[in-house]
């Protein structure tokens, strides 16, 4: 079959390597769920993460005078976080919310999200600069794109910051009823 060597120095490797990516993708998103307060979902990616991680180190710990199945340990490491984030970022899990710092276009950015469904609050403040308006949305994680392109429309030189949220509850939130109707509403125009 393979020769001894080959199946050392490079298969052995690869094999490490995308245990590795896989332990490592899991225990990004399982971290992700975790923080988000998810009960059910982490444990199981948790078992998962460890018995991947167990296969991959028990592999280096019987070759160590391998330097290969090192690097490839590594390597794999290395990837797996990059795709655990790419994947995290496709996910969108989550609420957020979204706090803008604005002078003159409060009401034209807020009637801009409105009309996409979002909630928002107006609260008016005192900045360095003067008075200057704060408005808050809450939405889930996938809208942000949509919200930022708002933002930047109306006023390019808008602050504003965005936070991770846990819960968030009895607010004016966008659904799929609520989208599909804004749809109709803008395709109509």
């Amino acid at each position: 079959m393979l020769q001894p060597n080959i199946f050392q120095w490079v298969v052995l490797p690869i094999l490490i390597a995308l245990t590795r990516v896989c332990d490592v993708t899991i225990g990004t998103i399982r971290i992700i769920f975790v923080s988000k307060g998810n009960k059910i979902i982490s444990p199981i990616l948790g078992f998962f993460e460890v018995l991947i991680w167990l296969i991959a180190i028990s592999q280096v710990m019987q070759n160590l005078s391998n330097w290969v199945c090192y690097v490839a340990y590594a390597g794999g490491f290395a990837v797996g976080n990059y795709i655990g984030i790419l994947l995290e970022e496709k996910m969108a899990l989550g609420t957020l919310l979204v706090r803008v710092f604005i002078n003159e276009k409060a009401k034209q950015l807020a009637e801009a999200l409105y009309s996409n469904n979002h909630g928002v609050t107006i609260v008016e403040a005192e900045g360095s600069q003067g008075k200057v308006h704060m408005l808050y949305t809450i939405i889930q994680r996938k809208y942000l794109p949509d919200v930022v392109h708002e933002i930047k429309l109306v006023d390019p030189k808008a602050f504003f910051t965005v936070e991770d949220i846990r819960l968030a509850r009895e607010g004016i939130f966008q659904t799929k009823q609520r989208r599909l109707a804004s749809h109709l509403k803008t395709s109509r125009k």
